[in-house]
């Protein structure tokens, strides 16, 4: 189950930097207003805002990181939880898929952390 929690919240955290990318970086391009089905006049409008949120969904995947590579259970719950936080907002107020793109999967990471069982910390001597 631990394996199935590493690649689940692996997945989550890779899927945030590619929101990360296409709303800071590709929002204001055909690829970024196909996926959002915009307008140029919308994207270029929303650029900065759509920049802003792609830090903070960086900023998710940055945390998921750092749990993965620390091994801290809790770190990995904490940002798991902010992710799906995030994709039921985004999915009830923004775009319903949302919740299938962004909460699901974290919340599917989230129960395999909380199934697996910790790794043993072997004592310092």
């Amino acid at each position: 189950m631990r394996m199935i929690a590493l690649l689940l919240t692996a997945f989550v955290a890779l899927s945030h930097v590619g929101i990360m990318i296409l709303e800071m970086f590709y929002w204001d391009h055909a690829i970024g207003r196909q996926i959002f089905n915009m307008t140029p006049q919308v994207s270029a409008s929303s650029a900065i805002l759509a920049a802003n949120q792609g830090l903070y969904n960086g900023f998710l995947a940055a945390g998921l990181v750092w749990g993965l590579v620390t091994g801290r259970r809790d770190i990995k719950v904490f940002f798991l939880a902010c992710v799906i936080v995030a994709g039921v907002y985004g999915g009830l107020t923004a775009k319903t898929t949302i919740l299938f793109t962004q909460a699901l999967p974290g919340l599917l990471a989230l129960l395999a952390v909380l199934a697996a069982r910790p790794a043993r910390v072997r004592p310092h001597l």
